[in-house]
């Protein structure tokens, strides 16, 4: 009875109905959107720089992750790795030998990651393959290279020309070689795009004369919610005297850090958004309450109970709300929709700044209904505490003024 009656006395003022669920939809509607746009954000980075290269769980040697050595290699066997790849959740094991090196052309020079891997295998979980832009794609014993679009640029070289690389070896020993360019590939990450060269395993091995030696296993991990279970996993059944088994997170915290940093600052924006949301709506309830002084007289005067009263009009407000926040998230889903599909692309100076922090300048939105229904809800019971207002003002009113007034 009561509901129904609420129904009814929030459309007896059609314009002060309509003004509020609009003011309530375009609050959802934008804390929606700002909080999809920068999640959708930050997965594209940590996708680019974990999912398409680092991998989101490594075994190394022990302290190899801080000194980024080739003297903290390992002999790669097959026992070692058929027993991490019956791990349960890893769905194939790539061998990794990475190092630095100075890259040349005929007139410039430049540092470089250099990363020696099976082509196979790492197209299989960072799918290196589909970010070819240009040439063709290395075999297992190609005596050739991929480089990255900005490395390439930055040295001016195109397919077919010539890389130089020189660096120190395994433990010491001289590192050169000339290899012919047989593809680019552009990765997300700017940074990685800026010094990328990608070499065969066995050719990489012979390039810092360390055969049979490796400085990685990256994981492909299917599932990211068992990250930390295979993590565990590991930890208990390999010899930790020997071998670091990480994250991402443990390999990257400056990436995370950043993460919680931009999440914290959000928050800020959001309370400001609800306190703008919260006083809009508090000021629909104390407008409400103004002009029904007369209709609450009336009903309190010939018997109608005050908590009755009360949880009518609280209703009334709820009601509100919760037509706005549906409507909000009705608008909300074509607009994330259409930015997930078409991106934000930046240029310019603010792309610049952006490649700077290792930033792709490309910011989709993320489509996820928790987001979408969690500022729904929060709009929800900020209007329902706020809707509790009317059951204080009735029950200090005196029917007898409040007619007369």
């Amino acid at each position: 009875m009561l509901l129904k009656l609420a129904w009814r006395n929030i459309w007896r003022n059609r314009r002060r109905t309509l003004i509020t669920v609009a003011s309530i939809l375009f609050a959802v509607l934008f804390a929606s959107f700002m909080e999809s746009l920068q999640k959708g954000a930050w997965n594209n980075m940590i996708g680019n720089v974990v999912n398409y290269y680092f991998g989101f769980v490594q075994v190394h040697q022990k302290g190899y992750w801080e000194e980024q050595s080739l003297d903290k290699s390992f002999t790669l066997t097959d026992s070692t790795v058929s027993f991490i790849q019956e791990t349960p959740g890893v769905s194939a094991v790539i061998p990794r030998l990475e190092s630095f090196a100075l890259a040349a052309s005929d007139e410039s020079t430049s540092g470089a990651m250099v990363v020696g891997t099976n082509p196979d295998l790492e197209n299989s979980m960072t799918q290196l393959k589909d970010r070819l832009t240009k040439g063709q794609y290395l075999k297992v014993d190609d005596q050739a290279v991929l480089l990255g679009e900005g490395l390439a640029e930055k040295l001016a070289l195109n397919i077919g020309d010539t890389l130089v690389l020189i660096s120190q070896g395994y433990h010491g020993a001289n590192a050169a070689g000339k290899y012919p360019i047989k593809g680019f590939v552009k990765f997300g990450s700017p940074d990685l795009n800026k010094q990328m060269v990608v070499l065969p395993l066995e050719e990489a091995q012979q390039f810092y004369a360390a055969p049979d030696q490796i400085t990685s296993l990256a994981l492909k991990i299917d599932d990211q919610d068992a990250i930390k279970k295979i993590v565990r996993h590991l930890e208990t059944k390999l010899d930790t005297a020997a071998y670091e088994v990480m994250d991402w997170e443990a390999m990257l915290p400056d990436l995370v850090e950043a993460k919680s940093l931009d999440s914290a600052g959000n928050i800020i924006v959001y309370f400001i958004l609800y306190m703008i949301i919260a006083f809009g709506i508090l000021g629909t309830i104390l407008m409400m309450a103004k002009e029904r002084e007369y209709e609450m007289g009336v009903l309190v005067s010939i018997g109608m109970k005050r908590r009755q009263l009360g949880w009518s009009i609280w209703m009334e407000v709820v009601l509100l709300a919760i037509l706005g926040g549906l409507s909000g998230i009705l608008a909300a889903i074509p607009v994330v929709w259409y930015f997930k599909v078409n991106p934000l692309r930046f240029s310019g100076e603010y792309a610049a700044t952006l490649e700077k922090f290792d930033f792709e300048p490309i910011f989709p939105a993320l489509f996820d209904w928790k987001i979408l229904i969690t500022q729904a809800l929060i709009v929800l019971i900020i209007t329902a505490l706020l809707a509790l207002y009317p059951f204080w003002k009735i029950s200090k009113l005196k029917p007898v003024e409040a007619m007369r007034n």
